[in-house]
């Protein structure tokens, strides 16, 4: 279904793979890993067909689903019902339908007459695409994927991140493509559309490339693993499940590094008695030779895999603020005839700590926004305090300038920052040498995430505004931004469905969406985390 040889791939001037070459084949399901920024997102684009190698070739047959981490539409005033029909071209056809409804009901007998007609036409090649059983399809997949009908009836324009990307998986999951390749799935999802999620790509009998740090997802659908290794700029293909893979690679290693620690031994024993023989004139020659064997025993062997860089992710030191640094009073939202919240009233207090929950759809990120002062509430208002520096992570990384380079974003993020503090920062976000030229469009998820907390670890801001900021990250990376979240001293207000991070988070209180309810943290809110 999609067959790869000899490709190579590039990030800028760093390599990312080299000489790789695999197949595809129905039925097979692959679970693509690797630490973030090897080269899972730019490998999934280029057998997109949204992505050029370096060299080889990647032919593929039959109709390709693909799903973006941060999948962007063409037309937002597209209904979100008839963006997922759109993938069996059933979306046009419905929206002639409707309109030839309203036409009916016309008190124009001309009007009516020909909308009857043209209804009948319209409802023939409807029915002969699949029609009403179609539809239902698709509005099964909308449900269990959090997407109710008042959602679907809205333009993709007035929905959230979280919202549209639901869309663009349903999409893909209802367009019955031959092979899917999904970039993080369940980003976004709640438990019980996860759990749904795992169930249909088990049953799913095309081919899939999946990329997921969810554990459990690969456990229950992936039968090969495909690692790619930073280190080597290669893939390793394990044609076996997710859990006996783990097993496999940790033996590989184990052998590999027994392996090369022998040759290593012999090798410098051969070479030792070389130097030796150096002095002497007459065993010159056998000096070298043995020379070349210790060469040659180390040329044969596999690089012991190494160790992967885990970026030293850590909030800033919060400027100096006053007691109440943000408050927030009557804030409401709504689009069109839809409300998403009303009578939200939040204080900020000094080091404080609170999440928000709420349902898909709710207003979590809305809400978040308003208080980073970049969409504005259509009624109340945020107010700052004596000494208020904010500090915003967004889930879609639309803080980040994605024409602008690595490192012109920070600078533009620290401007009080020379040359040097800057490339510090980067640094230890795992960003050097020529990676700081890159634009960030070209970035991975993880590389994203990671550039975009490097900016708000320059801005040192003692209110930090947080909306899922574990998206993305590989577990190491997530461990890192959760000991971030414990040692932080300024205030967080936090959206996310990672339990792990509101624990970190330890939080004192949380606002429940739509009705904008506080109330002080308990345990029984953390049940409410994967949920909302």
């Amino acid at each position: 279904m999609i067959s790869v040889s000899n490709l190579e791939l590039r990030a800028g001037a760093r390599l990312l793979m080299d000489g790789v070459s695999f197949r595809i084949d129905k039925g097979d399901k692959i679970g693509l890993v690797g630490r973030n920024g090897a080269g899972k997102t730019t490998l999934t684009r280029v057998l997109a067909g949204q992505g050029t190698p370096a060299a080889g070739e990647v032919v593929s047959n039959g109709d390709i689903g693909y799903l973006p981490q941060d999948p962007r539409t063409g037309d937002l005033e597209q209904l979100a019902r008839d963006r997922i029909l759109s993938a069996r071209d059933l979306d046009t056809a419905t929206r002639k339908l409707r309109q030839a409804e309203a036409e009916m009901a016309s008190d124009d007998p001309a009007v009516r007459d020909k909308a009857m007609g043209r209804y009948n036409r319209i409802e023939s090649e409807f029915l002969s695409s699949g029609g009403y059983a179609a539809e239902a399809e698709a509005g099964a997949i909308a449900s269990n994927l959090a997407l109710p009908e008042r959602i679907l009836e809205q333009p993709l324009k007035t929905l959230s991140g979280g919202q549209r990307r639901r869309v663009e998986l349903a999409r893909i999951l209802f367009s019955g493509a031959d092979t899917m390749l999904l970039d993080e799935p369940t980003n976004h999802l709640d438990a019980d559309s996860i759990v749904w999620l795992r169930e249909f790509l088990k049953q799913h009998t095309g081919g899939l490339i999946v990329i997921s740090h969810d554990v459990e997802l690969m456990e229950s659908t992936v039968n090969k693993v495909f690692y790619l290794d930073a280190n080597r700029s290669v893939i390793d293909i394990y044609n076996m499940n997710w859990k006996r893979y783990q097993q496999q690679r940790e033996t590989d290693e184990r052998a590999r590094r027994r392996e090369r620690a022998n040759a290593e031994k012999k090798a410098g024993v051969l070479m030792d008695q070389a130097n030796k023989m150096r002095a002497k004139a007459t065993k010159a020659v056998a000096a070298q030779n043995m020379a070349k064997r210790a060469d040659r025993m180390l040329a044969g062997l596999e690089e012991v895999r190494a160790t992967d860089r885990v970026a030293a992710l850590r909030f800033p030191e919060p400027a100096p603020c006053g007691k109440v640094p943000m408050t927030a009073d009557d804030l409401s939202k709504s689009y069109g005839s839809l409300e998403i919240f009303t009578d939200v009233d939040l204080a900020v207090d000094r080091g404080s700590r609170v999440v928000i929950l709420g349902l898909n759809g709710a207003g979590k990120t809305t809400l978040l926004r308003m208080l980073a002062g970049v969409e504005q509430p259509d009624t109340g208002e945020v107010k700052a305090g004596h000494g208020l520096k904010i500090g915003y992570y967004a889930q879609e990384h639309e803080t980040l300038d994605t024409g602008r380079t690595v490192l012109e974003n920070m600078r533009t993020s620290a401007p009080d920052m020379n040359d040097t503090e800057v490339r510090n920062i980067l640094g230890s976000f795992l960003f050097s040498g020529d990676d700081v030229d890159k634009p960030a469009g070209v970035l991975s998820g993880g590389e994203k995430t990671r550039l975009a907390l490097a900016t708000v670890v320059a801005s040192s801001a003692n209110v930090l505004l947080l909306d899922e900021p574990t998206n993305n990250l590989d577990p190491a990376s997530r461990d890192e931004i959760l000991g971030a979240l414990r040692r932080y001293t300024g205030a967080v207000v936090l959206v996310s469905h990672d339990e792990g991070a509101v624990e970190a988070l330890n939080p004192e209180r949380v606002v429940l969406l739509p009705d904008g309810v506080e109330d002080l943290w308990g345990d029984e809110y953390q049940e409410l985390v994967s949920l909302a």
